[in-house]
């Protein structure tokens, strides 16, 4: 998504995705990861005046900028405080049962990582929360605090794709015995301690992957996508195109694989498109971005 501060925020692949979008007048868009807006202003700006656009936002505080942010645009920008998993009955709230296009970026803000009471980050030492909708009930300092060995095994391994998933679990079980993993710093200090420094990676921070895990857990982040994915179609008018952001192998796995399964889509774009040398240059967190596009059959 963006950076805090809306003026330089830099929606990241916003070129391809308008491009592959082909805006129809007088369209119905939906951005489902609205973040601060930075998609969404691109393809309300790039309409023809009718157009409309509806944005899926769950985090009460970036729903909040973006709807400031995009108050300008009166009637043709509607606000859903929703995740886009349940894009179909919440547009259907709207009385709006065909869409021209949608856009997700799956990616997590810098809103986000820059607060450190939201426990995303492993920059300092904050309550360990991940919750991008803090009205859910579960915590990640709870799923730290009550998971089995096993299962935050599992949760590392399948969700992190982090080799050293047992290892950071069995001790992670041990720490917490001792006094509760309930910090941002106390959670990083672990995994440290439990990866072998051998296996640190050169250009990431250790507890990268475990943290990953842990936002992805917490959120259902890949049910979410694998709903969107399936249901989408529904809504979709013939030849109305999907752009999905992703930042790791997992969403974009998941992305492929619904594309190339789903009879509803025809594929645009056999390989990814990624950024361009001038994009990660201006806005190095692009670096794994990948964009894959399908139409509606």
């Amino acid at each position: 998504m963006e950076h805090d501060q809306h003026e330089a925020h830099i929606p990241v692949l916003l070129d391809a995705a308008l491009k592959h979008l082909g805006l129809r007048p007088g369209g119905v868009y939906v951005d489902a990861t609205l973040g601060l807006g930075g998609h969404a202003e691109a393809i309300l700006r790039a309409m023809p005046p009718v157009g409309r656009l509806i944005g899926f936002e769950w985090d009460a505080d970036a729903a909040a900028r973006a709807a400031k942010r995009l108050a300008g645009f009166g009637g043709r920008f509607e606000l859903v405080r929703a995740s886009y998993a349940d894009l179909v009955p919440d547009l259907g709230q709207l009385d709006v049962r065909e869409i021209d296009g949608l856009v997700a970026d799956l990616g997590v803000s810098s809103l986000q990582l820059d607060q450190a009471d939201r426990g995303f980050s492993f920059r300092g030492d904050n309550p360990l929360d991940m919750r991008m909708d803090r009205s859910r009930p579960v915590t990640a300092a709870m799923l730290v605090a009550d998971l089995t060995e096993e299962a935050l095994a599992d949760i590392f391994y399948y969700y992190g794709e982090e080799r050293q998933a047992r290892r950071i679990a069995k001790f992670l079980v041990q720490a917490r015995e001792k006094e509760p993993v309930a910090t941002t710093g106390r959670l990083a200090a672990v995994v440290a301690a439990a990866v072998p420094r051998k296996y640190h990676p050169p250009k990431a921070h250790v507890a990268t992957k475990v943290f990953q895990a842990l936002r992805i857990a917490v959120n259902g982040e890949l049910e979410n996508v694998t709903r969107l994915l399936v249901e989408a179609p529904a809504v979709m008018l013939p030849g109305a195109r999907i752009c999905m952001i992703t930042f790791h192998s997992l969403e974009d796995r998941i992305v492929k694989q619904a594309f190339a399964d789903n009879p509803a889509y025809t594929v645009v774009n056999r390989r990814p498109i990624g950024p361009t040398a001038e994009e990660i240059g201006r806005n190095p967190r692009a670096r794994s971005a990948k964009l894959r596009v399908a139409a509606r059959m």
